[in-house]
């Protein structure tokens, strides 16, 4: 605000700037539908996530009795592997071609056919299986899931009955610990994509708003306020990066509702906010810079996709750090990536001003 200035703070042009366009997403429909997905996938997530967790993890869902035929010189062993899985009703042919007959016919859902590599059993020998499925259809999947979790079986029988063998004795494996595939989507997968959307598209929207501004002619109508284009991109920025942390705020508020519970909110939000400065920060500069909406979005996008895939590099990617904040198993390196991410939000939005600074308005 220029110095004498008398107005109120909430009169500050960048704060009009900011509620303007704020208010305006409204006329958006592409914004308005995101958001509807959004909230509908945070208000029925104990529902959907259900669903979700099947195609991320088939294996998490019942599959159903699948009927499988056995056969080979390695059968007797198939069929112990199978007798320990209540989905597998394993069926003995001791031809091979009387399976693939009953397979063909529909009478059994696969065909394992276990044989030794060499033409006498014993110890020494190894077991190769081939599996006979049928494709194209959602029971495909459903049999693959329990066909692998009986060939996981006849491994870990045949590495136990092989191990006096050994020269040595191998590594023990840790104890088995009940974790329910649900509760590794919802906080891996569910609520990351959750809170780092909005700040996506606050990203996007910040390059559609600078864009249109300078394509429709209003670009100059700001400046005769008189405001400069300094406070015109402050305020936009403003607006959109606002705008993530309030919505991800309310994506957690529903998500307890539904029984999902995220810890460490403020943290949370931070993280978020530095995010969403970051991504603004790219279109702000993106759209001064370009000046055209569909170059710039297109750029917009694939430059928020190489940061964001760059962040493997990292010790901690930025979703693992939203899932150990949520399930509240922060690490110090958690803390440190929150902290980073706020300083570099300020240094590159600070960077950014001063690109803008230099801008000929008048150009535009």
């Amino acid at each position: 605000m220029p110095e004498g200035d008398s107005r109120p703070w909430y009169r500050d042009p960048r704060l009009v700037i900011a509620r303007r366009d704020v208010a305006s997403l409204s006329r958006e429909k592409t914004i308005v539908l995101a958001l509807l997905i959004q909230l509908f996938v945070a208000g029925f997530s104990s529902f959907l996530v259900v669903g979700l967790t099947s195609l991320y993890d088939p294996s998490s869902v019942s599959t159903g009795e699948v009927e499988m035929a056995v056969t080979g010189d390695a059968r007797d062993e198939l069929l112990r592997a199978a007798s320990e899985h209540e989905g597998a009703n394993a069926v003995v042919y001791r031809n091979p071609d009387a399976a693939i007959l009953a397979f063909q016919e529909g009478r059994v859902d696969a065909v394992l056919n276990g044989r030794y590599t060499d033409s006498n059993a014993g110890d020494g020998n190894r077991i190769a299986v081939t599996a006979r499925i049928p494709e194209g259809s959602v029971r495909s999947t459903l049999i693959v899931v329990e066909v692998r979790r009986v060939l996981n079986t006849l491994e870990r029988q045949e590495r136990t009955r092989r191990i006096g063998s050994l020269d040595r004795l191998p590594v023990p494996l840790p104890p088995e610990a009940a974790a329910s595939p649900y509760f590794g989507f919802t906080y891996t997968v569910l609520i990351p994509l959750l809170l780092f959307l909005p700040a996506f598209i606050s990203g996007s929207v910040a390059v559609d708003t600078i864009t249109e501004e300078i394509e429709r002619g209003t670009l100059e109508l700001l400046r005769v306020a008189p405001v400069s284009l300094l406070d015109i991109v402050d305020g936009k920025a403003l607006g959109m990066v606002v705008l993530a942390p309030a919505q991800s705020l309310l994506w957690v508020a529903l998500l307890s509702l539904n029984g999902i519970r995220v810890a460490n909110v403020v943290p949370l939000l931070v993280f978020i906010t530095a995010a969403s400065a970051l991504v603004v920060t790219i279109g702000v500069v993106l759209g001064v810079g370009m000046r055209k909406r569909r170059p710039a979005q297109l750029l917009y996008s694939v430059l928020t996709l190489v940061v964001f895939g760059a962040a493997v590099a990292l010790p901690e990617h930025p979703a693992t750090t939203v899932a150990k904040l949520a399930v509240d198993s922060p690490t110090l390196v958690t803390y440190a990536h929150v902290a980073g991410a706020v300083g570099l939000a300020v240094f590159g939005y600070a960077v950014a001003r001063r690109y803008v600074a230099r801008v000929d308005a008048a150009a535009l």
